[in-house]
């Protein structure tokens, strides 16, 4: 058996704009930061797109021998809305509009959100921690700010010094966002009293008597600000300077910027040294919105109780459908292209199931080892899954060839195949089999799939009266066969 040529892995880095090799720091050791849900409503498409492609990320690094630690946090203060310095705490606002107690409210939407992540099979990361568990760290960042000298207090709040971090480090090297473009658009804005810059942000907060979330700290009664949090819980559990950090593009700016700015600040280290940003959902062309109507979470997505669905679709058909699409690309959600990716996964899973059965020959027409380089590479070409899974349905075609008795495949390779699906598809990938009844399904599959072989040794006999036979009797019993260019499948009808 051929072995696969180790390639390194490769990814853009958001931050120099280029596909670079990945080296880590510490090898085998890894260090991943996610920026987590702000845990005050239901988990959105978004983000499970964007958790899911860090999911497989994860799952790749650990299958090609690194050792990960995937820290994944849960903001549950701190995120106003808007992102304003004086709007609301999202948290709190929840908390207002169902009654419940703050952290009533965090634990409900956290408990949600792992459901959801549960549902589409996303492994949990390695540490969750939490913005309210880290207030010491917190406090203790500002403090070194603010002796750096990149801070300033100003009514019991503390406001990062953007204009002065600028001068001396730079500033939207992340986003490409440029200062004086940023003041331009800034002017005009109100509530900026206590600022030395409308650019300025706060990295902690004076509460006013009726905010519901406010602890003790050396300028008063306060919160951390939102962008503190992430430079905070990153660094305590990954190191002054780590891996990888990821998360939506909509999180660029001002966010990790702020991030970066942050940590150079407290402690005089880049933090990042790889940035991956996922890219945004479209529904029929159109950006993913409340506004436009066409934003449907989760839960409608699997039920299809949703005005723009036909029909509900599988967890896993929307994982495999989001999977289909480069993470860095734009994914547009469709009925049609749902469906096809539902059709495809039946098709992937069915020449899975089919991988037992099949009977070697005494040698091989297939090159699987090319077959299985061609899907190392196209993982380590930055984490390409849409080539990889068109890799895997060439395996598809060859695995229904083999069943019809139209190639052959020693032991060998047969073995090195399903090495290869069980690593790609259930691994990596993380797809699986669903549904209460998947097991009997399985027998079921496996009766038709040995109908299947017996009818091809008929056709290939030229017993045509025979092959006719089974595929008239299984329709009999709901079973249905379909002829194509790859094979035979089958589907209940």
């Amino acid at each position: 058996m051929t072995a696969v040529k180790k390639v390194p892995f490769h990814l853009t880095n958001t931050l120099t704009r280029k596909k670079e090799e990945f080296v880590p720091s510490d090898p085998p050791h890894v260090g991943l930061y996610v920026c987590g849900p702000t845990v005050y409503s239901d988990v959105h498409l978004g983000n499970v797109r964007t958790f899911t492609s860090f999911d497989v990320l994860y799952r790749w690094l650990t299958h090609i021998g690194y050792n990960v630690r995937y820290v994944r946090n849960i903001t549950d203060v701190g995120h106003l809305l808007g992102d304003a310095a004086d709007g609301e705490d999202r948290i709190s606002k929840g908390a207002r509009a169902e009654q419940l107690e703050p952290m009533e409210v965090v634990q409900k939407y956290t408990n949600g959100f792992h459901a959801v992540m549960r549902l589409f099979n996303n492994l949990d990361p390695s540490i969750e921690p939490t913005a309210t568990g880290h207030l010491l760290e917190q406090v203790e960042m500002v403090q070194r700010i603010l002796k750096s000298g990149f801070a300033y207090e100003s009514n019991g709040s503390v406001y990062f010094d953007v204009p002065k971090y600028a001068e001396k480090h730079g500033y939207g090297g992340l986003s490409g966002r440029k200062i004086d473009e940023l003041l331009a658009n800034t002017r005009g804005t109100e509530g900026q009293d206590e600022k030395r810059s409308p650019l300025d942000f706060a990295i902690w907060k004076n509460a006013e008597p009726e905010h519901l979330m406010k602890w003790n700290s050396p300028w008063g009664v306060g919160f951390p600000g939102w962008h503190l949090e992430c430079s905070v819980m990153s660094t305590k559990y990954l190191g002054s300077t780590f891996d990888i950090h990821g998360g939506g593009m909509d999180l660029k700016f001002p966010h990790h910027e702020c991030e970066i700015a942050q940590s150079v600040a407290a402690d005089g280290q880049v933090p990042v040294r790889y940035w991956m940003h996922t890219n945004m959902l479209t529904v029929n062309g159109r950006k993913m919105s409340k506004s436009e109507g066409n934003g449907f979470t989760p839960e409608e997505l699997i039920s299809g109780d949703h005005k723009l669905l036909d029909r509900g679709y599988s967890p896993m058909t929307v994982r495999f459908f989001m999977l289909q699409c480069h993470y860095a690309s734009t994914l547009d959600f469709s009925n049609e292209a749902l469906q096809a990716a539902e059709k495809g996964l039946s098709r992937l899973m069915a020449a899975t199931d089919l991988l037992p059965n099949l009977r070697p020959a005494a040698s091989s027409e297939v090159d699987v080892a090319a077959l299985e380089q061609r899907c190392y590479d196209a993982m380590n070409d930055d984490l390409n899954t849409p080539v990889m899974i068109a890799e895997l349905f060439e395996g598809v075609r060859i695995i229904n060839s083999v069943n019809d008795g139209k190639l052959s495949l020693d032991q060998e390779g047969i073995d090195q195949l399903s090495r290869l699906f069980e690593a790609m598809v259930f691994d990596v990938l993380g797809l699986m089999r669903e549904g209460a009844g998947a097991a009997s399904d399985r027998v079921l599959d496996g009766l038709v799939k040995e109908f299947i072989h017996m009818r091809a040794e008929a056709k290939a006999s030229r017993d045509f009266a025979t092959s006719d036979r089974i595929r008239d009797r299984l329709l009999e019993l709901g079973i249905q066969l379909n002829d194509t260019k790859e094979g035979t499948t089958w589907n209940k009808v």
